[in-house]
């Protein structure tokens, strides 16, 4: 028997312009303007998918956004996107499309051998069954889980497409389209405010898309003609206002998937728009819920609002009989439509009475009407071939489809993403918005009013006023189409089925939770609303339960023997609906995922063999293709050259930051710990800087220029943040001090010259310059004019060898590194890179951004001798809390490897010799690399006690590759204890 068949004509499809797409491997044909959806109907596919958990045979059940059934993966390859609600996919030439969860394919499906194991799988199954026996059990369990149950598979091919990023502005946002967003839209522009009208759909109209009402499709046209002439309006189609944020904040998702879309062409697929508008009107309209009976998850089993869209949009409708389910008046809409496509209809009314109005324009197209009645089963099992009627008409009827209309879920999502919950209103029988905040509006179905003249009065009304809150005068109303009447919703709100039914009633058919499971849930104690979602996984599905939360928590209700508001909702959160994560992320992907930061010196490395590694956004110099090919041989050849000779390593990294004012001496002695008030001009000092609590941020080194005067270095990893820590003291602290800091980490390059001859290059490269020790001693600065460029010079070291900085400013940073380069060709000087730069200081034992992870004090770091004990600085007061002077915490240790045949690894647990090799351990190590010096392995470590263990051998382990290795604890500094070389 035929079920659904495309009529002759009639509908908004463009029967002169023919489509085909691939349906599981085979030609599909349908007519532009058609969705994937009403493409399968017309060619009579009923069974579209099966179920989630028990596999049972689905169909479509709705034409818009809230279908939870007819799932497809759409497209091939890198292409692939599963999960697609048919319902929302335009059907276009080219198109493939393929059913998922069902094998070998939805008509057989071997799986469905779950249905009759459907008594196990009830609320809590995979919670009960698959806890044990080990703690571990569930990942041995979930590959077989997702086998058996699930949705579609996400392909991990790179995707081809393109996404891109944009932001705008607006005086008016109206989100939706339907009457009441039209009145709205129409009416905020008419004022001249700058209007965007957002419309998910592809055409304007809303539930007006769906009627079959000449004057009601002119006044539409009108509308939207009017609204495209207005320049101050904007109105997308295709786009879902996914979700509302704090300060009008509105994300919007426009998907041109069936568009022309060649990234090749910087064609994007989607868009995502980050809106701020000074107003908004919601105008999201309402869902049509379904009732729940005995075996409402047949295919064929619809939403009566469905069956109206498909017929008077699609021209798709049943073949020969349709039977409406009903407890209220706006299923006659959908009844009567279907009679004058030449279908039987059949209405059962839960309610005993029906208005004399309705049983007229009913009789007059041959409707039956069986007041008092419901649906007690739907037999038929790959589609619907009748159904058996249950309370006062006990008949049962032969029918191609059903139509559910069990009243209306007014969409209040977007009205709810700020915080303010949604309250149940009795007369709509659904919950409607709580409230608004003054710069919000709403209208139309959303709030209830099912009316066509009511709403477009509201729309109007709420477009005005957003427009007067923006700041826009008179404007003229929009008014409904003459003849247009609004009848009574007259709603008999019912939740559960006749009584005596013995199928599966599906609250959910997404997820499989039927009404067995809810009350199993709250036989179980799970009352709240939000505990019950989760227990039963009801509206956690694609659909996020725009068909099925409305039936639920009327039932969670019902078996509490509260009301519907006492049990109250579940949180509403973006996204609205399914976004791609490509939508998310726009541009934002492989080396554009996140800013990249050059060096000034970035492109002479690259031309003299640098191999490049990420340090935070920084791409920086490794290592150099002069000592060897890979980092493990290379940095030891550096290493080499420093200790023995002089290297030129790249530092423009480091945070740079000029201070100035008369009292910048003052703040800089309460920024760091140690003292800088008496800091001479031309001296350069070491400092540390804690936070409010007393933890370490950030080391570095100070230089005063001038009296007033001083130049900052801080660690890479810390800049921004010492940057922005030194604004906040300033600004909200201490903005008593005449002080002013600028970031010049991007204007000036810093270049280190690091070794025993290091004074050597630099004075081959400045002859004119006495770098003697007595005029440049350690710790000494100076600025100095050199080709016409200022040049400042800071005599210090991280290396522990002879070392000096070098700055200058960016756009010079090239010419003057070639400079030293080839005026100190004598010395064997050579670049060398972070990965050898990193070994020394380890050697050298000083700490880095590895020890200085915002968990550690001066104490632990070694470094508590520094703090002054007489001044005042940021962090003093927290730093002596009790825990944070306890002797066992985890401190400072130098390591050495006892094994030469073993390695050291970065993040290795210590424990000590006797402990049992589990769970965190004494600490851990934080620096690993290989000493030219020592010729063994070594590390910086945390450790508890610290170097109250110096001598002791423990053990580090290193569980990801099952390793262990013996180690000593020794002092952190390998190297030159008495600073020599520093000195010479």
């Amino acid at each position: 028997m035929t079920s659904f068949r495309r009529l002759p004509q009639g509908g908004r499809i463009q029967r002169a312009r023919p489509v085909t797409a691939r349906f599981d491997g085979k030609a599909l044909g349908g007519f532009a303007g058609d969705t994937l959806a009403s493409a399968l109907l017309a060619n009579d596919k009923l069974l579209v998918g099966r179920s989630f958990k028990y596999h049972r045979p689905r169909g479509i059940v709705a034409a818009g956004i809230e279908e939870p059934n007819a799932l497809f993966t759409i497209g091939d390859g890198a292409t692939t996107e599963p999960n697609v609600a048919a319902t929302m996919v335009e059907l276009v030439d080219g198109l493939v499309a393929r059913t998922q969860n069902a094998w070998p394919s939805p008509d057989f499906d071997l799986m469905a051998v779950n249905s009759l194991l459907s008594p196990l799988f009830q609320s809590g199954f995979y919670y009960k069954t698959f806890m044990g026996p080990t703690k571990g059990s569930w990942m041995f369990y979930e590959p077989f889980i997702r086998k058996a149950a699930g949705l579609g598979a996400a392909t991990d091919l790179a995707d081809p497409d393109r996404y891109d990023m944009r932001f705008a502005f607006c005086d008016v946002l109206v989100v939706g389209s339907g009457p009441a967003g039209l009145a709205a839209a129409l009416t905020a522009g008419r004022s001249g405010a700058r209007v965007v009208l957002a419309e998910q759909d592809r055409d304007f109209g809303g539930s007006l898309l769906s009627g079959s009402d000449a004057e009601q499709e002119a006044w539409r046209v009108a509308c939207v003609d009017e609204l495209n002439s207005l320049p101050n309006v904007e109105a997308v189609t295709r786009t879902t206002v996914q979700g509302l944020y704090d300060g009008n904040l509105a994300v919007l998702v426009e998907n041109r998937s069936s568009l022309p879309h060649d990234a090749r062409k910087g064609q994007p697929r989607m868009v995502l728009t980050q809106l701020r508008a000074r107003t908004i009107v919601m105008a999201t309209g309402a869902i049509e819920r379904p009732l729940v009976f005995s075996n409402n998850d047949r295919p064929g089993v619809m939403l009566a609002s469905a069956l109206r869209t498909y017929v008077n949009r699609f021209a798709v409708a049943p073949d020969k009989r349709a039977v409406i389910v009903t407890n209220n008046d706006t299923a006659y809409d959908a009844a009567l439509d279907l009679a004058a496509a030449g279908v039987a209809v059949t209405i059962a009314d839960h309610r005993a009475s029906v208005s004399a109005d309705i049983l007229s324009r009913a009789g007059a197209r041959g409707i039956a009407i069986f007041p008092g009645s419901g649906i007690f089963d739907v037999e038929g099992s790959k589609g619907v071939r009748r159904v058996k009627l249950g309370g006062a008409h006990a008949v049962t009827i032969e029918c191609d489809a059903v139509g559910m209309a069990g009243g209306w879920s007014p969409v209040v999502h977007l009205s709810s993403h700020g915080g303010i919950k949604p309250r149940y209103d009795e007369a709509a029988a659904g919950f409607v918005p709580g409230g608004f905040p003054a710069s919000h509006f709403g209208a139309g179905a959303m709030m209830g009013t099912y009316g066509l003249s009511a709403a477009i009065a509201e729309g109007s009304n709420a477009g005005a006023s957003a427009a007067s809150h923006a700041g826009f005068g008179k404007t003229r109303p929009v008014y409904a189409p003459e003849h247009a009447t609004d009848r009574s919703y007259a709603i008999l709100p019912s939740w559960s089925p006749p009584q005596g039914a013995k199928g599966k009633a599906f609250v959910d058919f997404q997820n499989d939770v039927t009404i067995k499971d809810v009350k199993i849930a709250h036989q179980e104690g799970y009352r709240s609303v939000e505990h019950l979602k989760r227990y039963t996984t009801l509206g956690m599905g694609t659909d996020q339960g725009k068909t099925s939360n409305i039936n639920a928590l009327a039932l969670m209700a019902e078996y509490r023997g509260i009301t519907i508001p006492e049990a109250g909702t579940t949180t509403f959160r973006p996204p609205y609906a399914p976004l791609t994560m490509g939508a998310i992320a726009g541009r934002t992907v492989g080396s554009h995922f996140r800013p990249v930061r050059l060096s000034p010196l970035h492109d002479w490395h690259v031309k003299n063999g640098a191999t490049f590694i990420d340090a935070g956004l920084w791409k920086r110099a490794w290592f150099y293709s002069w000592a060897g090919a890979t980092p493990e041989t290379a940095y030891v050849k550096e290493m080499e050259l420093v200790r023995r000779g002089v290297g030129l390593a790249d530092v423009s990294t480091l945070g740079k930051i000029d201070i100035q004012g008369p009292d910048a001496a003052e703040f800089l002695n309460r920024v760091y710990v140690n003292g800088f008030a008496k800091l001479p001009v031309g001296k350069v000092r070491y400092g540390v800087m804690l936070n409010d609590d007393g933890i370490v941020l950030d080391d570095g080194t100070t230089a005063r220029i001038s009296e007033n005067q001083f130049y900052m270095t801080t660690t890479t990893a810390q800049a921004g943040e010492v940057m922005s820590w030194l604004e906040y003291l300033l600004q909200m602290q201490w903005p008593e001090l005449n002080v002013q800091v600028a970031s010049l980490t991007d204007e000036w390059a810093g270049m280190a010259v690091s070794g025993p001859k290091a004074r050597e290059a630099l004075q081959l490269a400045f002859p004119g310059e006495d770098l003697s020790n007595e005029a440049l001693p350690y710790m000494g600065c100076k600025d100095f004019v050199f080709d016409g460029v200022t040049v400042r010079l800071l005599r210090m070291s991280f290396s522990g060898e002879l070392a000096y900085e070098v700055h200058v400013a960016a756009d010079h940073a090239i010419s003057l590194w070639e400079h030293i380069l080839k005026a100190a060709t004598p010395t064997g000087i050579m670049p060398y890179g972070l990965e050898a730069l990193a070994s020394l200081r380890i050697e050298k034992g000083h700490v880095a951004g590895l020890e200085l992870d915002h968990r550690n004090t001066l104490d632990d770091l070694g470094l508590g001798k520094m703090a002054g004990k007489e001044k005042d600085y940021v962090g003093k007061a927290l730093r002596f809390r009790e825990d944070c002077q306890s002797p066992d915490r985890w401190s400072l240790v130098g390591l050495e490897l006892m094994e030469p045949d073993k390695k050291l690894r970065g993040g290795s647990i210590l424990f000590a010799a006797s402990d049992e090799i589990k769970g965190h351990g004494r600490g851990y190590i934080t620096s690993v690399t290989w000493s030219t010096e020592l010729n063994k392995f070594i590390a910086l470590g945390l450790y508890k006690g610290g170097l109250k263990h110096e001598g002791e051998e423990i053990i580090a382990a290193f569980p990801l590759k099952n390793e262990q290795a013996r180690l000593k604890i020794v002092s952190p500094h390998f190297i030159d204890h008495e600073g020599v070389r520093l000195h010479a």
